[in-house]
C-alpha cells in the first residue's frame, strides 16, 4: 500500500490559502452593499467613526481660539446666517443625487477667519466652512459649488477609500474579522488626526468636480457649474502669488474650469441663475 503524506509546508500553503479565500469572501459579502458601487471594505460605521473623532478634533481646536461659530447663539445674525447656510445644504441634499443622504449627519459649521478661503468635509459628513471663503466669493452660486464638491468627497467615501489603498488587506482583515481591535482603534486615531486638510489624488478631485455638477443641476435653484465660478477666483489669487489656503489641500484650478463647464455641457444642465441679493445679507450677518 502506497500512502502520500503532505509536506508541513504544503499543509500549511493549503491552510493560507484557504483562510484567505474565506478573508476574501467575507470581505467581498461586506461591501457588497456600497451605495456608489464601488468596492469599499470599510463598513459605512467606519465613516462615521472617522468622521466623528476629525469632527471632535476641529471642535476643539477652534473652539479653544473662540471661531467656532455657535448655531445656538442668541446673536440673531449668527442665527440667520446658519439658517441660510443650512438651506444651502439641503438643497444640495434634496437634490436626490446624495448617496448617503440618510445615514450620515450632514451637519455645517461656520469657523471664523476671514482670511481662510477653505472648506472641507470629514467623512461621515461634518461639514466646516471658514468666513474667509464666504467673503471672497461672489454668489451663493459659488459657495454652493464648493459644498457640493465637499459633500462629495464624503459621499463618495473618498476618505475610507483612500484609508483602504494605504493599509491593505491587513488592516480590513482585522476590521471585518474583529482580531485586533485595540490596534484599529489606534490606527482610526492616527488616521483621524490626518483627515484634516488631507490632500486627495486628482482622480478623486475631479470626481468630487463631477459630483458638484450633478448635484448642483438638480437642485433647480443654483447654476451647475458653479464650482468654476469658484475656481475662477482661485486663479485670480494665485495670479497674485497669494494663493489660498484651498489650494493646499487640494490641486491647482489649472484646467479644472474648463472641465467642470465641459461637465455642465455634458448634463445638459442650466449654468445661469436669477441671483439675488441673499448672499450679500448672508455676509453682512457675518459682519463679512
Amino acid at each position: 500500500m502506497h500512502t502520500t503524506f503532505s509536506s508541513p509546508v504544503s499543509f500549511l500553503g493549503n491552510r493560507l490559502l484557504l483562510s484567505l479565500l474565506l478573508l476574501v469572501s467575507t470581505l467581498l459579502s461586506s461591501c457588497g452593499g456600497d451605495k456608489n458601487g464601488d468596492t469599499v471594505f470599510f463598513p459605512i460605521e467606519n465613516d462615521l467613526q472617522l468622521g466623528q473623532q476629525v469632527s471632535q478634533q476641529v471642535d476643539s481646536t477652534y473652539g479653544s481660539k473662540g471661531q467656532l461659530l455657535d448655531r445656538n447663539s442668541t446673536n440673531p445674525r449668527t442665527r440667520a446666517a446658519y439658517a441660510h447656510l443650512d438651506k444651502i445644504v439641503e438643497r444640495i441634499l434634496a437634490s436626490g443625487q446624495v448617496s448617503y443622504r440618510e445615514e450620515f449627519p450632514w451637519d455645517v459649521k461656520i469657523i471664523h477667519d476671514p482670511e481662510i478661503q477653505n472648506a472641507f468635509a470629514t467623512p461621515g459628513g461634518h461639514i466646516y466652512v471658514f468666513t474667509g471663503l464666504i467673503k471672497y466669493l461672489d454668489s451663493e452660486d459659488q459657495l454652493a459649488g464648493v459644498l457640493g464638491h465637499e459633500i462629495a468627497h464624503a459621499d463618495q467615501r473618498h476618505s475610507v477609500k483612500q484609508l483602504q489603498k494605504q493599509y491593505g488587506i491587513s488592516v480590513i482583515s482585522r476590521l471585518i474579522l474583529g482580531n485586533d481591535s485595540g490596534n484599529l482603534e489606534r490606527i482610526f486615531t492616527q488616521v483621524g488626526g490626518q483627515l484634516v486638510g488631507l490632500k486627495f489624488s486628482r482622480d478623486y478631485e475631479r470626481e468630487a468636480d463631477e459630483f458638484s455638477v450633478k448635484y448642483l443641476g438638480a437642485t433647480d435653484f443654483y447654476a451647475c457649474d458653479g464650482a468654476a465660478g469658484f475656481f475662477q477666483k482661485m486663479q485670480t489669487l494665485e495670479s497674485r502669488g497669494t494663493p489660498p489656503e484651498f489650494i493646499s489641500t487640494h490641486p491647482s484650478p489649472t484646467n479644472r474650469v474648463q472641465e467642470i463647464q465641459a461637465q455642465a455641457r455634458q448634463q445638459g444642465c442650466k449654468t445661469a441663475t436669477a441671483g439675488g441679493t441673499n448672499y450679500q445679507e448672508f455676509k453682512r450677518n457675518l459682519g463679512l
